[in-house]
């Protein structure tokens, strides 16, 4: 029976009852100590009663606060840790009653509709994307994701939607920067970069470019190690640790990343170039032997285009500034829906 329930039965049993002993008892020559007596034990019953009902006091949420973080950052060994992966996955338990989640690194960035091919009858929960422009670094996104290609097509539109504005954002920012100097011409040479580099973004991902580098998926430890022999298939990553992605942070290695991750190499193509900005991009520019990031593919539309659904919020507006010599992985990528599906099993 239900706590709710079972309170409403008491008040209908226990309070004629209890109001008459207290009309009764309000008549007497002692009625105030006896009121008061009379009243804290109704409170009790009454509180006892609910707290067996519900079966005790509310149970705490002990990971509050609790951050998992899957996959490598900057400084790892990339071959340490595909062997580590590797390792883990031989070595996970047989039989994990609904599967675990687990973070799947591809060799090249792929399309939504070659992305399908890889992800068979596994279920996805999320997939990361980054438009590969050569020498530019560019941002790294998180597509919540239940259905590939549909909920990948979906989700890179908003992402096209919002590089567009932030593309026009920017140039407005250029437009409306008063000032000739030194520090006016190189701060408008920043934003009309920026610009440059949103609006490549936008084309990208409105044409369902080859931009996808890993996802998250769950299953079966046999299933994964079935992930992890098929082909384009890098890494598969599993966490039995993971309970709430929410909560946890995936940060894959991209493709390109061979040996050691470090930051992609960015010559930021400054339109107003200045001498103190020259002399800045050559001492920040960092030092890689990766190779170049290839060239963004579209996929082939002459195909009808799947229909496809919308399953997030129009993105938030984009920073004031573009920053042209730092590099952010993907602990804090955009997400183009806030709440994370569960991957369908």
């Amino acid at each position: 029976m239900r706590a709710g329930d079972l309170l409403r039965k008491l008040d209908q049993r226990l309070l004629p009852r209890l109001a008459a002993t207290v009309t009764r008892l309000g008549h007497g020559p002692s009625r105030t100590p006896l009121l008061g007596w009379v009243a804290m034990l109704s409170c009790t019953t009454v509180l006892a009663t609910a707290v067996l009902a519900t079966g005790g006091p509310p149970v705490q949420d002990r990971t509050v606060g609790e951050v998992t973080r899957v996959g490598v950052v900057e400084g790892d060994s990339i071959p340490r840790y595909e062997a580590t992966a590797a390792a883990d996955l031989a070595a996970l338990a047989g039989s994990l009653g609904d599967g675990t989640y687990a973070l799947v690194s591809l060799t090249e960035y792929l399309t939504p509709a070659r992305l399908a091919a890889v992800v068979g009858d596994v279920g996805v929960a999320v997939v990361f994307g980054r438009v590969p422009l050569p020498d530019r670094q560019t941002e790294i996104v998180r597509i919540p994701t239940q259905r590939v290609p549909e909920d990948v097509t979906a989700g890179m539109i908003k992402l096209a939607e919002r590089k567009e504005r932030e593309a026009a954002d920017y140039r407005a920012r250029a437009t409306a920067l008063g000032g000739g100097g030194p520090e006016e011409r190189e701060l408008r040479g920043l934003y009309l970069s920026g610009a440059q580099v949103a609006a490549a973004e936008a084309a990208a991902f409105r044409a369902e470019c080859a931009c996808l580098y890993a996802l998250v998926v769950r299953a079966e430890p046999a299933k994964l190690r079935g992930v992890a022999a098929r082909s384009g298939v890098r890494v598969v990553d599993p966490a039995p640790e993971v309970r709430r992605l929410e909560r946890t942070v995936f940060t894959p290695p991209l493709p390109e990343q061979r040996d050691v991750v470090r930051p992609p190499v960015d010559r930021t193509a400054t339109p107003e170039p200045t001498a103190s900005a020259t002399a800045t991009a050559s001492a920040t520019a960092p030092v890689t032997d990766s190779p170049p990031a290839p060239e963004p593919t579209v996929a082939d539309r002459s195909l009808t285009p799947p229909e496809v659904t919308d399953p997030s919020p129009s993105p938030s507006v984009p920073s004031p500034a573009p920053s042209a010599s730092t590099w952010t992985p993907s602990t804090s990528a955009d997400t183009v829906d806030e709440d994370d599906p569960e991957p369908t099993p």
